[in-house]
């Protein structure tokens, strides 16, 4: 395919039992209802998380696959965050984890050891929860991109809560520039900028 054409994932589908029941239980996640869509016969409906760029849809026949066989990753800035906020919408996720081989396998139950990453790498810390049907969403922290996974010249945001937890890293970030540099570095919003840019696209960090 031309490298020149853009192709944006626009929506994954997942095998539902009861439309209704998934709604139901989607929304109460505080993801967004965008379409309920058609009859007894055919029906879709979308759903989008957060933040997210990429949308849910179920109905009915949208898919042949059995309910509960779906396994689908979500991002997060902050895993323990993201694991308190979907136990207080009744999601009933599983523990945080992280790979016990200082991996990055989430899908192994024999290597998980309870808690974040130890070191809370970046791409290291899991947890997952499952709707109604069974069907499994997997959550990866991911607080900086590996080189080349973002383009720097459309570095974005997809809420408040990406950009305060952004700005919460650059701060301890920036604390530690001052401690080593011994003064107030009054240049502090282009050290900000510099190190925000670089932890989103993967490029080197400023210290």
């Amino acid at each position: 395919m031309a490298g020149t054409v853009d192709v944006k994932l626009e929506a994954v589908v997942i095998p539902v039992t009861d439309v209704d029941r998934a709604k139901q239980f989607y929304g109460g996640l505080g993801w967004r209802l965008d379409a309920d869509l058609g009859d007894a016969s055919f029906r879709i409906v979308q759903f989008t998380p957060p933040g997210s760029q990429c949308s849910l849809h179920f109905g009915v026949g949208l898919t042949s696959a059995m309910p509960g066989t779906a396994k689908n990753l979500l991002v997060v800035a902050d895993i323990e965050a993201a694991h308190d906020a979907l136990t207080s919408a009744g999601a009933r996720p599983g523990e945080v984890f992280h790979d016990g081989s200082v991996g990055y396998n989430r899908f192994d139950p024999n290597v998980r050891v309870s808690g974040p990453d130890p070191e809370r790498r970046t791409y290291a810390s899991f947890a997952e929860f499952a709707d109604p049907d069974g069907n499994v969403w997997q959550l990866q922290e991911i607080t900086s991109r590996l080189a080349g996974r973002v383009d720097p010249a459309t570095t974005t945001y997809s809420s408040a809560d990406d950009l305060q937890h952004a700005l919460e890293r650059a701060a301890a970030a920036h604390g530690k520039h001052e401690e080593a540099i011994g003064h107030r570095d009054d240049d502090w919003p282009v050290w900000y900028a510099a190190y925000m840019v670089a932890e989103r696209t993967g490029g080197q960090l400023p210290t």
